[in-house]
């Protein structure tokens, strides 16, 4: 069903009471519930709608992939930690339409890529999103999510921004967590570099981090401008951990001066 609406946009948002439409100009942003019909199984996900006056009638959107503990059922965990906390803090002045989808708990993004761009989609036409600024982000298991996704859909999106992710699995007790959809290539670091190299990119890591190495997103770095990619960037905190989404996402003001800027 999830395809259906890719192909034909037949899926539509099953909106909670009081939530079933916003009036075309708003005053202030707001964060809404909306549910998708996954298979006869409601899904729960979030949804930042910008001020007007941040953001214009055609705001860009941003699809955002959590990480490992935000995964559950309640559709709002994925809000607490990374980008969501930056759009609060903004507020009224955070510019772009944001979709939180939400992965269950003991899976991976491989297996959700076509939940989240349904998600993506479903709030992009109910909110009026511009369909040439639409961006993808993730930390840690959302930062490998963003890989599978993107590769899912290579035309839809005109940025990505991995953050602490990777492409193999990181430690030996995550040994679900890895890119599935290059699993299989020979090198799959030069594999995403060919099939990705025309979608600008800026991967983010913390040099400590032990949860996830850098070592991935090094050589997946080095991967894309040996293949010649239009326009890809790695930053690496020196000093974070795990936690390079803070440096990234609310430290970083040129990160979103260059992803506003991309376009398809």
């Amino acid at each position: 069903m999830l395809r259906a609406l890719l192909a034909s946009a037949a899926l539509l948002p099953i909106a909670l009471a009081g939530c079933a439409s916003l009036p075309p100009a708003r005053a202030h942003g707001v964060f809404v519930e909306r549910q998708l019909d996954d298979h006869g199984r409601l899904r729960r996900y979030q949804v930042f709608v910008p001020a007007t006056a941040a953001a214009g009638r055609r705001p860009p959107v941003i699809l955002f992939l959590h990480g490992s503990g935000e995964r559950g059922e309640d559709g709002r965990k994925p809000t607490l930690v990374g980008l969501g906390p930056v759009v609060r803090a903004q507020g009224d002045r955070f510019p772009a339409i944001v979709v939180f989808p939400q992965a269950p708990e003991g899976s991976e993004w491989s297996a959700h890529a076509d939940f989240a761009l349904a998600a993506l989609e479903a709030a992009r036409r109910e909110f009026g999103g511009d369909p040439r600024r639409q961006y993808l982000t993730g930390l840690s298991m959302g930062g490998y999510g963003v890989w599978d996704v993107a590769l899912r859909a290579p035309e839809r999106f005109a940025a990505l921004v991995p953050v602490c992710g990777g492409v193999r699995q990181p430690r030996a007790e995550r040994d679900t967590l890895f890119v599935a959809a290059v699993a299989d290539a020979p090198d799959p670091y030069a594999e995403i570099a060919r099939r990705l190299q025309r979608v600008p990119i800026w991967i983010f890591h913390g040099a400590r981090d032990d949860v996830v190495p850098p070592e991935d997103d090094r050589r997946l770095a080095a991967a894309l401008h040996a293949a010649g990619a239009r326009d890809a960037r790695y930053t690496e905190f020196p000093d974070a951990n795990h936690n390079s989404w803070d440096p990234a996402y609310a430290d970083t003001p040129a990160l979103w001066d260059w992803l506003f800027a991309q376009r398809r």
